[in-house]
């Protein structure tokens, strides 16, 4: 198996100041060089990296990239075509339009109503739907200065970032506490709707967790959708990762209520074996994309569409856009709907197996049990003061790293500094997943 980090190290993939300014040489375009040549300084540029797509990289969220995935970005560079209008791209906008209207539909998104987009990533897909609930609940600049949007302690940060770049304020950003199972807790939630209310306020929007990045948790979906729907909110699901759970063939249930969002973000470059850039917002009534997007000029009159020929600069921010669909569709023609639920089933019974056997050793403390593939846990010896343990835990995941064993690193919870697991890769067998808890138990009495 190759090495997770190709400069192995505490500091893996990342470079010191003289190294980098080695690099930097490469960077400058001044005489032609042979393009053998060029192909080996981008061999030797790329190797100093994380290997975010190692079987046993299990930091963040990975990126186990299907070898289709790569084929399919790569035949649809080979056409390169501007996927912004049906007039340039009527052939790659025909398969988005119809993938769109399949994944709108296992999330439990109404059919003939529903629609969406593909975009670079999960943060644009949060910042997409962000817009659209902005502009749908808030009419004039007063109320949207008197707005109040809700989510978790666990929520993800890109929300936060979105709603900056959409004008709003920290101040106006409620972070509602989470329950014993890191889910958003809905009593605070509508204790915080009921106090602003009171204050003159605007609630506008709550967001919905899909699989937390900390912990894998999944918010009380069908909860949230009553409240909303009582208070009168737009409920958006950030479904980033978890969101390709409905696709699981064991799973899928966890993610009841989720076709009652008024939009969903879903990342195809992290559980369903993408390669970056291939993210998708789902709405539940596609003209509110419209309501927030479509555009008009005299250059592009030849390209007017009607609704069954969208054009897709009409769903989103980007007008010139490559045809991001095209790679998720290749990949899920050639491998099959089954295959693809037994992949994602598959994440999650590596993150059961690992804490299945952490259970049955010494000192292991289970922070968060195993939720969509991701496990937060520590080691814990009896006796020591909480300092001591955080600090061996640090050094646990360091030397992991260190020696090249595996790509766990620490997260923070409940205010422990704790190691965790996101675990998704095809190419782990559930017996490999034991063998490296095994060789982290080695490695933490080792460092007693």
């Amino acid at each position: 198996m190759e090495i997770i980090f190709s400069r192995v190290g505490v500091g893996a993939g990342t470079q010191s100041p003289p190294d980098m300014s080695q690099l930097r040489q490469y960077a400058l375009p001044e005489a032609p060089q042979p393009i053998e040549s060029v192909i080996q300084e981008a061999i030797t540029i790329f190797s100093h990296r994380i290997r975010m797509d190692h079987p046993k990289f299990f930091g963040f969220i990975p990126s186990p990239s299907h070898p289709l995935s790569w084929l399919g970005e790569v035949i649809s560079s080979l056409f390169n075509a501007h996927a912004g209008s049906w007039l340039q791209s009527s052939g790659p906008s025909s398969i988005e339009a119809s993938l769109i209207s399949f994944l709108a539909a296992r999330t439990g998104l109404p059919v003939e109503t529903s629609g969406g987009i593909f975009v670079s990533g999960g943060s644009m897909a949060n910042l997409t739907a962000l817009m659209m609930a902005r502009d749908q609940m808030l009419g004039s600049q007063e109320e949207r200065m008197r707005g109040c949007i809700y989510v978790s302690e666990q929520t993800h940060l890109s929300i936060a970032k979105g709603l900056r770049v959409l004008g709003f304020m920290d101040r106006q950003i409620r972070k509602v506490p989470v329950d014993s199972k890191f889910q958003l807790d809905i009593n605070s939630l509508g204790k915080a709707i009921e106090a602003d209310r009171i204050a003159g306020l605007l609630p506008f929007a709550v967001v919905a967790s899909c699989g937390t990045t900390n912990t894998g948790s999944i918010d009380p979906l069908n909860e949230i959708a009553d409240l909303a729907e009582q208070e009168r909110l737009w409920m958006h699901i950030d479904g980033a990762y978890g969101a390709s759970i409905v696709l699981s063939k064991s799973y899928s249930h966890l993610a009841g209520g989720m076709g009652r969002a008024n939009s969903i973000s879903w990342d195809a470059h992290k559980w369903l074996f993408q390669t970056y850039g291939c993210g998708i917002v789902l709405a539940r009534n596609k003209n509110h994309l419209m309501d927030s997007f479509a555009t008009d000029a005299e250059y592009v009159r030849d390209a007017v569409a009607a609704e069954e020929t969208p054009n897709f600069w009409n769903f989103g921010i980007e007008l010139t856009r490559p045809a991001r669909a095209m790679k998720l569709w290749f990949t899920m023609r050639v491998v099959g709907l089954e295959t693809m639920g037994m992949l994602i089933d598959h994440g999650c019974a590596l993150a059961e197996s690992a804490e299945a056997e952490l259970k049955r050793l010494e000192h292991w403390e289970i922070l968060s049990p195993a939720t969509l593939g991701i496990l937060v846990f520590r080691y814990a010896p009896v006796s020591w003061s909480e300092r001591e343990i955080d600090e061996l835990n640090i050094a646990i995941s360091k030397k992991l790293l260190a020696e090249n064993v595996a790509g766990a690193l620490t997260t923070k919870l409940l205010g422990k500094i704790a190691l965790r697991i996101c675990a998704i890769s095809p190419e782990l067998s559930l017996e490999e997943m034991v063998r490296i808890i095994t060789k982290i138990d080695e490695t933490a009495i080792s460092l007693l």
